[in-house]
């Protein structure tokens, strides 16, 4: 009966400790394909304007990604291409690489998001750290990007 009772409290103490236990993050975490939309504003010369986007994007387990988006900015809407690299460290903070082209496969500009992965590996929540145009000037932005995993 001892020996039971010492089990029972051996188990409800390791059990205590379940939920502060994460996984570590890796590129497994990424791997297949998400669905995303991001929101926020271009800040150009003549001021503030609006930017929305919906797509999907495929993570594979080399860092690599590809994937696709339509975009509205100022409510000029365009369909883009993305391609990039991405990294995520075991906290599961993730830096994503992406240069962003038109349908002729024009660089329309690079973009550097920051973020983070959450709900075990099924979504992430990143902002926009830089957004740099094809001549290299860069374009200030506040923009968020919302990611879950199809």
């Amino acid at each position: 009966m001892k020996t039971k009772l010492t089990l029972a409290t051996m188990a409800l103490a390791l059990l205590s400790f379940a939920p502060n236990l994460n996984a570590a993050c890796t590129n497994a975490t990424m791997h297949g394909d998400w669905g995303f939309t991001g929101t926020g504003v271009i800040i150009l010369p003549s001021g503030p304007v609006p930017v929305g986007a919906a797509g999907t994007v495929r993570f594979d387990m080399d860092g690599n990604l590809s994937g696709g988006q339509d975009r509205s900015v100022g409510g000029g809407e365009a369909h883009e291409t993305i391609t990039g690299t991405y990294s995520i460290n075991s906290d599961c903070a993730l830096t994503i690489s992406a240069n962003v082209n038109d349908d002729a496969g024009n660089l329309q500009r690079t973009t550097v998001l920051k973020g983070v992965v959450v709900s075990n590996g099924k979504e992430t929540r990143m902002i926009y750290q830089a957004i740099t145009l094809p001549d290299g000037t860069p374009s200030p932005a506040v923009l968020t990007l919302d990611a879950n995993k199809i």
